[in-house]
């Protein structure tokens, strides 16, 4: 990893995020004018502005977010106190407590190869379309408006699938400490509906957007607070699971017992089912790069807070994994648990009932800062993906609330679609199952299809690299980070059980086929007479880039 910046710290004013410049205008001289009224050395803010002109937008939000609220936002993205106990059943069923530790060891180290692929990429064009954004950089100009319209549906895609999954997973959550509560003798008196579900996950929901809604400065706040909680929390759960838990499991039971709970015959491939849980968790590299338009010294303090969540999510998510196997006392009884989720059973045996919800608040509050962030990401990629012209109505979706400078209503286009994803946990609940099931593939994919496009092309394409930059490590990164997702992805869309039936059935693999055939569908029937990709003139590819003065003497600054 290499930084190459010379960038002076300056005032942590707020400046402003970014439109499509359609020419050599006043109006962008005008936008930047202000912070440029004096020759004195340019500071962070100014920097920030010069790039993404030179990329080709002129601001419209506001830059609040600092070093560590993009790093605390990064880490909550992922969430790990809230997402390992919403997973950990699936590899402790498919493959025992084996497993679920050493898929996420294993999968830690490859999501930490993809996350660095994506910050070298983003750190050269930090904008709010993320990788979609890069595309326009790294493909041939005559193939960018259907390679950004493919990888911008599967970053939107995904990511609204990942944030409905939150708001269903937290009303499960929340339900389960009912059911907690109603439990007596081995029984629980209280069992969810379908329709209870949907219904407080389609209210998660509206908590989220209302949240999202509001102006720059105070999700800077807000989320500052996000990482230290989660941080703090995961480890005093260990300490108290650990001391509390009668009956605790061997070390070598949690290390080395690997079971074939999958039924397909072999403990390998069971293992590798067991990635779920780590897939599911470490993805969304690219939703801190959304929020960079938001972001001091964006080019640098994404990135940076990308790799820097990775770690800090990998050691604490294996610390918990850990933990839980270790407290797994009686292996059949918890992984039947009435409440659903294995290690709601594991704090109510540990902690007793208030004790139990003392623990289980705190995991629900981190999931609930997930979803937040998350839903944050969404409807930044949503804003940058109607701003040139994707979704219908784009000329709405794109207007920024003159009252809080941030997208409101791209961010009630996410609620809104999240919550008819929820919906159809009504009438199936396999359905809504594959469609949570394709958040990570869909994902991981859009970002390595940008880094082969960017290696298949580099030859023909012009790259600028960013501050933040791999060096000689950047290929063989690259091509760990590719043969993992093609191979792990693969995985991700079998039956998790066998013998395979309509109920055991991974729908996943039809969902993505639905929206592939979708998107290319949309293209031909019209979307490429209108798409063309995202709507910059830029200067950047025009201007070496040691000659970041030049830009601003085009628009008429001193």
């Amino acid at each position: 990893m290499e930084i190459t910046s010379d960038s002076k710290k300056g005032p942590s004013s707020p400046s402003k995020s970014l439109q499509p410049v359609t020419s050599h205008s006043s109006k962008a001289a005008e936008a930047l004018q202000n912070r440029a009224s004096s020759r004195n050395m340019a500071t962070i803010v100014d920097d920030d502005d010069r790039l993404l002109v030179r990329i080709g937008y002129t601001p419209v939000l506001q830059r609040h977010f600092s070093r560590w609220s993009t790093v605390s936002y990064a880490i909550s993205i992922l969430g790990v106190l809230g997402s390992v106990p919403a997973t950990f059943g699936s590899p402790m069923g498919s493959g025992g407590p084996a497993t679920a530790v050493w898929a996420w060891f294993i999968g830690s180290i490859m999501a930490y190869c993809i996350a660095s692929s994506v910050a070298e990429l983003v750190s050269a064009y930090p904008t709010a379309g993320g990788m979609y954004y890069v595309t326009k950089h790294v493909v041939p100009k005559e193939h960018v408006a259907p390679w950004a319209w493919i990888i911008g549906w599967c970053n939107f895609l995904g990511q609204a699938a990942g944030v409905a999954s939150l708001a269903y997973t937290i009303s499960q959550m929340i339900l389960a400490t009912a059911v907690m509560h109603t439990f007596d003798k081995g029984e629980a008196a209280f069992t969810p509906t379908a329709l209870q579900t949907v219904l407080l996950a389609i209210l998660v929901l509206c908590l989220f957007g209302t949240i999202c809604s509001f102006p720059t400065e105070w999700l800077h706040r807000i989320i500052l607070w996000f990482a230290p909680i989660n941080i703090i929390a995961s480890i005093c759960i260990c300490i108290a699971l650990l001391i509390l838990t009668p009956e605790k499991q061997s070390a070598k039971w949690v290390f080395t017992e690997f079971m074939d709970g999958s039924g397909w015959g072999s403990k390998g491939f069971s293992f590798l089912l067991g990635f779920l849980s780590v897939a599911w968790t470490m993805t969304d590299y690219d939703g801190t790069t959304h929020m960079s338009e938001e972001t001091h010294d964006a080019a640098i303090r994404g990135p940076v807070a990308i790799r820097a969540a990775i770690l800090v999510s990998g050691v604490v998510g294996w610390m918990l994994t850990v933990t839980f196997c270790f407290c797994m006392s009686d292996y059949e009884t918890i992984m039947a648990t009435p409440t659903g989720l294995p290690v709601a059973q594991i704090f109510l045996n540990a902690g007793g009932r208030t004790g139990g919800t003392i623990m289980w608040f705190f995991v629900i509050l981190v999931q609930f800062f997930t979803g937040c962030s998350a839903m944050l990401a969404n409807a930044r990629m949503a804003w940058a993906f109607s701003r040139d012209a994707a979704f219908p109505f784009s000329s709405f979706w794109s207007k920024v609330n003159d009252v809080t400078h941030t997208p409101v209503n791209a961010v009630w286009l996410v609620v809104a679609f999240c919550s008819c994803l929820d919906l159809i946990g009504i009438g199936s609940t396999l359905t809504i199952v594959a469609i949570f099931n394709i958040t990570a593939p869909a994902l991981d994919i859009s970002y390595i299809a940008v880094i082969i496009a960017h290696r298949v092309y580099e030859n023909r394409v012009q790259f600028i690299p960013g501050p933040y930059t791999m060096g000689q490590w950047s290929k063989p990164v690259n091509a760990i980070a590719v043969t993992w997702v093609c191979f792990i992805s693969v995985v991700l869309f079998f039956p998790t059980v066998k013998p395979v039936t309509a109920t055991s059935m991974n729908y996943a693999i039809c969902v993505a086929a639905f929206i592939g055939l979708f998107s290319m569908l949309w293209w031909y029937a019209g979307a490429r007479k209108t798409y063309t990709g995202p709507r910059t003139t830029d200067t950047i590819d025009m201007l070496p880039p040691e000659d970041p003065e030049d830009i601003m003497s085009d628009y008429g600054m001193p």
